[in-house]
């Protein structure tokens, strides 16, 4: 791919005004009331399709899905975020969630064979503006996920699942963490997907003051969860206005990966353009992109967009496919904002965004239209049943997301998918902490 790789950010400009992590009492889920951990668990809120939605409630009725994407109830005045609200309250109340009576910060460790070994803290992690340099956004958030997450928060006082930030560590906090994960964890479990889950807490000072010098050098980036960390600083700035000063609204929940030891993975997001049938957008495209008709082979399809040179997308209306590729420079040039930077100017997602949805397709950056997957399949899926197109998009390199956010620009939204990403409902964090 285009751009300069550069280093994942390593410490602040001003030494000691780093990341500032802090233990909380943890709310989980009680084994002895919930046999099966894993199927109150779900994937992140914004990876999980209609279809993943009742698959999850139909796991267990406390899966957390009900509560992180809670659905409107017939006959009740209440609202969805209400009900998230009263099911949370239910739930401890009878027993299912139980808050853990000593704050700590928690190692967790995501495993499956040979390939895949990933190990951060979960902790409660202070809220401070981009501008400070320390906890940094590389993609722009949509207006509706903040408000809709922001609904939910007031509503539920509550973290329901924590942000993912990287940062380039190699200190004392590594050793910490792979010398608890040698220790029998509080809480074990395989999800459908094969991933093996565990949890442990760290109580002892000793431990809590080496993690907390260690990153308080160190800044990260926000790998996923970027609206959710703007819904953190909008809770925080009402609360502030609000005249209530320092609280727990100043820290939000987070798991934090050291790059270094435990590398995360980069894939795409792919978008589903609704209400527009693959031939309309083929023709369309076709008087700036060169277009190669692929047939109903999805792995010929795949092959030959992995392989194309440049700006290259697949577009597909779940049966068909064609590659886009070879878009005209001046095309690529007239439609790109002007005070970027090269390296923005450069990517598949602004070329994607400022060429061929906005000018060629004339859909609007944040139209409701636009449909945003994080798996190939789904995106089918989602084109299948719309009727619509599906534009199947190759990953960016770690090194061109680290240098957009170095530059404090921000990549198009929903440009990428760090993973594995922190199963949602081992570890919850209440706002009265």
């Amino acid at each position: 791919m285009p751009g300069t790789p550069a280093a994942t950010p390593a410490a602040s400009d001003q030494p000691g005004r780093g990341l500032l992590v802090t233990p909380f009492r943890g709310i989980r889920f009680d084994p002895a009331r919930v046999p099966d951990v894993a199927a109150v668990t779900s994937p992140p809120y914004d990876v999980i399709d209609p279809d993943s939605a009742t698959h999850l409630e139909e796991l267990d009725p406390h899966n957390v899905v009900r509560l992180i994407l809670p659905r409107e109830e017939a006959d009740d005045s209440r609202g969805r975020y209400e009900h998230a609200a009263a099911r949370l309250s239910a739930w401890q109340t009878e027993g299912y969630l139980r808050r853990d009576e000593t704050a700590a910060i928690y190692v967790y460790e995501q495993s499956r064979g040979p390939d895949l070994l990933q190990r951060g803290l979960l902790a409660a992690v202070e809220l401070r503006d981009p501008d400070a340099g320390v906890v940094l956004p590389h993609e722009d958030v949509m207006p509706g996920p903040v408000a809709d997450r922001l609904e939910l928060m007031r509503a539920t006082q509550a973290n329901l699942e924590p942000i993912l930030l990287v940062y380039d560590g190699g200190g004392e906090t590594v050793g910490v963490i792979d010398t608890t994960a040698a220790k029998p964890p509080l809480v074990e479990t395989v999800t459908e997907d094969g991933i093996r889950h565990r949890i442990w807490a760290l109580t002892e000072p000793a431990e809590l003051v080496t993690v907390a010098a260690d990153l308080h050098s160190r800044q990260a980036l926000i790998a996923d969860g970027h609206h959710r960390y703007a819904t953190y600083r909008r809770l925080q700035a009402e609360q502030h206005d609000a005249g209530r000063g320092a609280g727990p609204w100043d820290r939000g929940l987070a798991l934090l990966v050291d790059s270094g030891a435990y590398p995360l993975n980069l894939q795409a997001i792919h978008r589903v353009v609704e209400g527009l049938p693959l031939d309309e957008a083929v023709k369309t495209a076709g008087t700036v992109f060169a277009t190669v008709d692929l047939g109903q082979d999805e792995q010929v399809a795949r092959d030959a967009l992995q392989d194309a040179v440049g700006h290259a997308f697949l577009l597909s209306d779940g049966e068909s496919y064609t590659l886009l590729s070879d878009p005209d420079a001046s095309a690529v040039a007239a439609a790109m904002p002007p005070l970027q930077s090269a390296l923005w100017r450069d990517l598949d997602a602004s070329v994607l965004h400022a060429l061929l949805l906005e000018r060629l397709w004339q859909v609007p950056d944040g139209s409701p239209r636009v449909r945003y997957l994080h798996d190939l399949e789904g995106a089918l899926r989602a084109a299948r049943r719309s009727g619509g197109t599906a534009v199947l998009m190759r990953p960016v390199s770690v090194g061109v997301v680290m240098a957009v956010a170095a530059t404090g620009e921000r990549m198009p939204r929903k440009s990428t998918s760090f993973g594995p990403k922190p199963r949602t409902g081992l570890v919850l964090r209440l706002l009265d902490d």
